[in-house]
């Protein structure tokens, strides 16, 4: 099922958007839930959310 919480990150408030996408693609339970995805848009509201809106990989 899609649309849940897979993980939580604390991090300084200064963590740029790119930083803030290797840490949460870093989270074991992010990596599985990615695995087989293809990952059509990442969404980073900095302070707030990572968000990764994925579909089924092709192929």
């Amino acid at each position: 099922m899609q649309g849940k919480l897979r993980g939580q990150l604390e991090v300084p408030k200064d963590t740029d958007g790119p930083a803030l996408l290797a840490l949460a693609r870093a989270l074991p339970n992010v990596q599985k839930h990615l695995e087989g995805m293809e990952v059509v848009k990442e969404v980073v509201v900095p302070g707030r959310l990572v968000n990764f809106v994925v579909r089924p990989a092709k192929g």
